[in-house]
């Protein structure tokens, strides 16, 4: 079977890319959108992203000096104004993530497109440009989905995973992700005896992605970020990833890029290379008779 290698710019052996969801608010306002509960805890969590997370996350990047590529809920956009124009202004990428980082499980298609426009408005009028990324709330997708994010000229999706690098999936650009590097899987708390486990020491996932990051270099890796404000904008976690990051960033053989210019890197040199398809109905062929499709 031919495995072609993936070659990043100028000869560089990896790739990072450092990510942000500014979810804040967007995910308990989709959890609570039949009625709003009067209870505070979870919100004001929440609200320590835009209130205080973005901006020192903001400020230690300018420190270790690269861009990132931030996908803002358009009711984040929307309740916090400020955000969307800053982030523009110091030259880091804008992308989409849904109205109310609705769930594809409980979002019908339509109301998925209905978001999708919304969203597309909401930046418009706030920094005057259409996003090319989309981030699909909780990484995941269908082929619907991306259908209708081709339809509107979007240039990539950042939500699957189907190879560590970037690849084509129902002919969209596909910028992957990773669960084993997002934070909200080892640092999301919210306490009142909801969780199953306490959040896990910043040192020791910071130990655990510097070693994802140097075995996945013998492969070419896309290195993948992914953080939340209102969870790593905290000070111990802050101040790993900007170690994590110098580290990085300090390797000759890294390609450092926003995830814009990583499907524009794919699309003028790797285009027809690494292809997938949904093919779901190919699938349902190989099901037992009489199982539903």
């Amino acid at each position: 079977m031919d495995r072609p290698a993936y070659s990043w710019p100028m000869g560089k052996r990896s790739a990072l890319c450092f990510s942000v969801d500014v979810d804040a608010e967007a995910p308990w306002l989709w959890q609570n959108r039949a009625g709003l509960p009067p209870t505070l805890g979870q919100l004001e969590q929440r609200r320590f992203g835009p209130r205080e997370g973005l901006w020192r996350i903001l400020d230690m990047l300018d420190r270790v000096g690269i861009k990132g590529s931030f996908y803002v809920p358009s009711v984040v956009a929307e309740l916090h104004p400020d955000i969307l124009p800053a982030l523009v202004g110091r030259g880091h990428e804008v992308g989409l993530h849904g109205h109310l980082h609705e769930l594809v499980g409980d979002c019908p298609q339509d109301m998925f497109e209905a978001a999708l426009e919304r969203s597309l408005d909401v930046f418009r009028a706030q920094v005057g440009l259409r996003p090319v990324g989309f981030r699909s709330p909780a990484w995941e997708m269908t082929a619907g989905m991306l259908a209708a994010l081709k339809a509107r000229g979007i240039g990539y999706d950042s939500s699957l995973m189907g190879w560590d690098h970037p690849y084509d999936i129902d002919g969209l650009t596909e910028i992957p992700v990773q669960w084993q590097i997002d934070d909200a899987i080892f640092f999301k708390f919210f306490g009142g005896g909801a969780d199953k486990w306490p959040p896990a020491q910043a040192a020791q996932v910071g130990q655990g992605w510097l070693e994802e990051f140097e075995a996945g270099r013998a492969f070419g890796q896309l290195f993948m970020v992914t953080v939340h404000p209102w969870i790593s904008g905290r000070a111990q976690r802050l101040a790993m990833l900007e170690r994590l990051l110098s580290h990085i960033v300090a390797q000759s053989d890294v390609w450092a890029a926003t995830a814009a210019e990583i499907a524009d890197w794919h699309r003028t040199t790797h285009a027809g290379r690494f292809v997938a398809h949904s093919a779901l109905d190919d699938l349902a062929q190989h099901l037992p008779k009489g199982v539903a499709r």
